[in-house]
């Protein structure tokens, strides 16, 4: 039997997965998510360039995992997951290395859970539910915030008092994943760009841009949770605090519900008043769907001058995401306007999704994500030095 490694990506309505053949690299198989867990659930599943999808009963994610090993079965011919590893959004300030996911560990990840109630506690009912399929697999936790790990300090605090810095009040910023895996494939193709300076524009349902130098975090959109920054499908991104404080304090409202709105009904959802999804918001007439565009656009452009202004100049902007990788118009509107930045962009590659699309003098670029592998990659390095310990 070949040893195999499955990677969960759980989000509050959703369950990515990916199957890789253990090896040097890890070896993609096929990959998938189940969509809609908690309403009407799909299965989606890719292998070889081919796709299938289906709709499935997935109540809960521990269920929709159930669907999961159930849709591998039959591609499971030869191979035995002998590691799990899985998205954990939050890692507050105890992790940054990937962790096996002992009880210990997941009890003190269970702590951060208010900081990202949109995903830690998924992430983790994850966990405990890949532990029951798999009980003599290997868990290994990756940490989203991991990459923004060794901020200078003025971009990690925030001007309270200073005990709560300590206490771990502080900006962590995410989608480190996604970071990590870009400027891996920069390091590898383009050393000469990876030693300079980028902003990479993670834009998807969740988004976020960081500011990068050699290849090194030094700055984030996203801050203390994953609501600040950009605005996203149903998250509101940046607000003075001031606002918070009025709804609660004057309009009387239950501070579980200003959470609810503000992770739940706020973004591209709450200013159009229609979807949270960009196609949607493209293909609509609605005045109130051109709106949410023009701020989405708005927020990121001005992100980008902020970001440049951290590294003291660019030398690359990279689009990633969902958003950032196939929505040609999102790019050619965010980049207008740029040209003091040496940012441009040529029509007919932008829209083909080129890798570069970009004119002289800032490079443009639109590099496909996959945090899936970078967690798969740690998964195997857990189990090379699982195996060293044995053979000791």
């Amino acid at each position: 039997m070949s040893r195999a490694i499955l990677t969960l990506n759980t989000g509050s309505s959703s369950l990515k997965f990916g199957l890789y053949r253990n090896g040097p690299e890890p070896e993609m198989l096929l990959t998938g998510q189940v969509d809609g867990v908690g309403g009407n659930a799909r299965l989606e599943l890719e292998r070889d360039g081919a796709e299938t999808a289906r709709k499935v009963d997935a109540p809960t994610h521990a269920v929709a995992l159930e669907q999961v090993i159930s849709a591998l079965r039959p591609h499971m011919a030869g191979l035995t997951i002998s590691g799990v590893g899985h998205r954990v959004v939050h890692g507050g300030p105890k992790f940054a290395e990937p962790m096996v996911l002992t009880p210990d560990v997941l009890m003190a990840l269970a702590e951060f859970s208010p900081l990202a109630p949109l995903h830690q506690p998924h992430n983790l009912a994850g966990v405990e539910a890949a532990r029951v399929a798999f009980p003599e697999a290997v868990q290994v936790g990756c940490f989203d915030t991991a990459f923004h790990r060794g901020h200078p300090w003025v971009n990690d605090t925030f001007a309270l008092p200073r005990n709560f810095y300590d206490e771990g009040v502080r900006r962590y910023g995410f989608h480190g994943l996604s970071y990590d895996y870009i400027t891996g494939v920069i390091a590898t193709e383009d050393p000469g760009l990876h030693r300079k300076r980028m902003v990479i524009a993670h834009l998807g349902n969740g988004a976020s841009m960081c500011a990068v130098r050699e290849g090194k975090s030094v700055g984030s959109t996203m801050g203390f949770s994953a609501l600040d920054g950009l605005p996203m499908g149903t998250r509101c991104g940046q607000i003075d605090p001031g606002v918070v404080l009025y709804l609660i304090e004057q309009r009387g409202m239950d501070p579980s519900d200003v959470l609810a709105m503000l992770y739940r009904e706020s973004g591209l959802l709450g200013l159009s008043g229609l979807t949270s999804d960009m196609r949607s918001l493209l293909g609509s007439d609605a005045p109130e769907a051109g709106q949410a565009i023009d701020y989405y656009v708005f927020r990121a452009r001005r992100e980008i001058g902020a970001l440049t202004a951290v590294l003291g100049g660019i030398d690359a902007l990279v689009f990633c995401g969902g958003i950032g990788e196939n929505a040609a118009v999102i790019r050619a509107r965010i980049v207008e306007g740029l040209e003091y930045l040496g940012i441009g962009i040529e029509p007919d590659a932008n829209l083909r999704n080129d890798r570069e699309i970009g004119v002289e003098p800032t490079r443009v670029m639109v590099i496909p994500t996959d945090e899936e592998r970078i967690i798969a990659r740690a998964v195997n390095v857990a189990l090379s030095e699982r195996a060293v310990r044995v053979a000791e």
